[in-house]
């Protein structure tokens, strides 16, 4: 269970959520209106007051490298500090026996983790970066536009194996712009207001 009480990220109201294990959070809102602000935040990549507990433990009675194995973002535009997508990745992730049957999953093979990051279509890159944070089988995914850079067939295998996330237990927030993407994962959704309105509209298990 991801549990928040109070988190404050101005100049939204209070928030105030829990998602459970196996279900998905869908956190909608117009451009502007906090939603990537908020995944940093549970990630702990950003401060931010308020309380954020998994399974009973708090975010800041935990190392912080520990919440983030736990608790793993991905962003919109991932980010890459090696010439080619292998430096990216653990030693245990390379010799992890998932690897290559995860990135079958997403229609990628092994050898695109040694092309040159720059010669990777925006998608391969969104795909490559997904699989990073799936491997070593994080507890919560805060996932930011997981499909909105890939074509249909890549964002029906992304979007299934985000279903297969959620089948083994697993919490999912997806920050999201794509309606039918929220209708088809999510069990709940929470509506941030646009940036002047008074206050957010978390519906379902959210609330």
């Amino acid at each position: 269970m991801l549990r928040v009480e109070n988190l404050r990220l101005p100049p939204l109201p209070s928030l105030s959520f829990e998602v459970a294990d196996g279900e998905c959070l869908s956190v909608e809102g117009t451009s502007g209106s906090g939603k990537t602000r908020l995944l940093r935040a549970l990630a702990d990549l950003d401060p931010v007051s308020g309380l954020v507990f998994l399974d009973g433990a708090e975010r800041g009675e935990t190392p912080a490298p520990q919440w983030r194995r736990l608790v793993r973002y991905l962003a919109a535009e991932p980010g890459w500090w090696t010439e080619t997508p292998r430096g990216t990745f653990s030693a245990g992730a390379i010799e992890s026996p998932r690897l290559e049957r995860q990135l079958a999953n997403v229609g990628l093979t092994p050898d695109h983790l040694d092309r040159d990051i720059g010669r990777l279509s925006t998608g391969e890159r969104q795909r490559l970066a997904f699989v990073r944070a799936v491997l070593d089988e994080p507890k919560v995914l805060l996932l930011d536009e997981p499909t909105a850079a890939l074509d249909s067939e890549s964002a029906a295998l992304v979007e299934e194996q985000i279903q297969f996330q959620l089948h083994a237990g697993r919490i999912v927030l997806i920050a999201t712009h794509d309606a039918g993407l929220s209708q088809r994962l999510s069990h709940a959704r929470l509506l941030l207001p646009k940036p002047r309105d008074a206050s957010a509209q978390p519906t379902g298990h959210a609330a």
